[in-house]
């Protein structure tokens, strides 16, 4: 048994999230541009672009900016040439943050995010200072209430990593990030729908958040997500509603 908060953690970061609709266009055409220019066009032969225009497909993308950006990412059609990076930092009480960016500018970025940073309590760190926290994973959080033996069967048949019951009833199916997209149609197809799933850096370690704190730590988070060029945001803060 593990994490007492986890299923309102994670919708209460999913939901927060997802506010940010104006956003959401913008960070899927990137996603799909470099997944396609890092491994090819074909879907069948790249994982993290079967992941993105499932996505997509999710936000209700257009078809024509999901071919459109494939082809950006393959060369077939001129565009911006964007660059992945990560930056590593530390929150309020120390919390572990990583922040994932996708951007044309990296001296612009990097200054974004140190701002960022600075102005609500954090402070940037080295490459690597965090990242050992973090386990880079598919996952997938299954309702309180799910069929623990059953969806335990399906997912070790399916190929998954690890089945962890949670304190509040939650159940998480870990896999490795290219068996993700396998791993979760299979079980969809067996029956078991997954309220959130995503390949994304699992904390290892938590840090429990209330009251000011809380809010400071959510400040920050939102500064960082907020941010043109960033793509995803992880940590090690559980910020309670």
């Amino acid at each position: 048994m593990a994490g007492h908060s986890k299923w309102a953690n994670i919708q209460h970061r999913k939901g927060r999230q997802d506010a940010k609709r104006g956003k959401v266009f913008t960070k899927l055409i990137k996603e799909i541009t470099v997944a396609a220019k890092m491994g090819g066009g074909d879907l069948s032969a790249n994982p993290r672009l079967r992941l993105a225009i499932e996505k997509a497909k999710g936000q209700s993308l257009p078809k024509d900016n999901i071919e459109n950006a494939i082809k950006r990412g393959t060369g077939q059609l001129d565009g911006v040439s964007y660059e992945e990076i990560r930056y590593e930092g530390y929150g309020i009480n120390g919390a572990a943050v990583m922040v994932d960016c996708l951007t044309d500018n990296k001296v612009r970025t990097v200054a974004e995010v140190r701002h960022a940073f600075a102005k609500h309590g954090g402070n940037m760190g080295t490459d690597g200072s965090v990242a050992f926290l973090f386990k880079h994973c598919g996952q997938m959080l299954f309702a309180p209430g799910t069929d623990e033996a059953r969806l335990m069967d399906a997912a070790i048949e399916a190929g998954a990593e690890d089945v962890v019951t949670n304190d509040d009833g939650s159940i998480e199916v870990i896999t490795s990030p290219n068996d993700f997209s396998t791993v979760k149609e299979t079980l969809e197809k067996a029956g078991f729908k997954p309220e959130f799933g995503d390949v994304t850096m699992k904390p290892e370690t938590e840090v429990d958040f209330v009251g000011d704190d809380a809010a400071r730590m959510q400040k920050l988070l939102d500064a960082l997500e907020s941010l043109d060029d960033v793509q995803e945001v992880y940590t090690t803060a559980v910020i309670e509603e």
